[in-house]
């Protein structure tokens, strides 16, 4: 299937490493222009060299950075017409354990840079009548993972920005949804202490997903055929979910 993403200007954050790095990737083979962002500058310039990529360094958890950096890629691609958000899950802790300096960090790091990025990129689709966001969530957004209790809160206000967005520009050809890992195989699992036997107990695909898997999934939200999804929440878990 032709997606139609040639020369299509992507930004994806989080793209180091684990779904940002296999997202970044999948649309780069589809020809788009990608510009990466993550926090390590060494990790993040191998990747952009790796896939043929533009490398821009920024730690979207300080206030203004989301706004900057949008600006600054715009500056170099000329636009952004796909727009991943994908930050770093929020360390783990119960409610009793994380204090108001670890909400207050969450909250910039997973709900105000996504506005900020938005922000910064609707304008330009908005005039050209075209434009691709994508938030990367998790399923603890459905259904709470133990243990994670900050994902568990600020993931779900998310889904309600996606929803309320993606009603307010759908005629201006711009879509809006949220993607949700499921136990993928990533850097992020063994950081949360998961393993391989809760996996199989509790997916009933029975393994580990693969970030290309979902990269597909990304892609294709991206493409010219996915014009009319929009405002979903759509999981790559292998089943995990019990409800829609």
């Amino acid at each position: 299937m032709q997606l139609g993403l040639e020369s299509k200007r992507s930004l994806v954050t989080g793209a180091s490493r684990g779904l940002g790095r296999a997202i970044a990737g999948a649309l780069r083979n589809e020809g788009a222009r990608v510009a990466v962002c993550a926090r390590d500058e060494d990790r993040l310039a191998k990747v952009a060299a790796e896939i043929g990529a533009e490398a821009f360094a920024a730690d979207l958890a300080h206030k203004g950075s989301a706004a900057r950096l949008a600006d600054d890629v715009i500056g170099v691609l000329g636009g952004i017409d796909v727009l991943v958000v994908n930050t770093g899950g929020p360390p783990v802790g119960t409610f009793e354990s994380v204090d108001d300096a670890a909400w207050e960090r969450a909250i910039d790091g997973l709900l105000l840079s996504a506005v900020g990025l938005i922000r910064g990129c609707l304008p330009g689709m908005r005039a050209r009548r075209w434009g691709r966001i994508m938030i990367v969530t998790s399923v603890a957004a459905r259904e709470p993972h133990p243990g994670l209790i900050l994902s568990n809160a600020i993931r779900p206000a998310l889904h309600g920005l996606i929803n309320a967005l993606s009603r307010e520009v759908a005629a201006d050809g711009i879509t809006v949804n949220a993607l949700l890992p499921g136990f993928t195989a990533t850097e992020r699992l063994q950081e949360i202490g998961v393993g391989d036997a809760q996996v199989a107990s509790q997916v009933p695909a029975g393994r580990l997903g693969r970030p290309e898997e979902f990269a597909a999934l990304a892609a294709f939200l991206a493409s010219e055929q996915a014009a009319y999804i929009t405002g979903q929440a759509i999981a790559c878990d292998g089943g995990l979910l019990r409800s829609m």
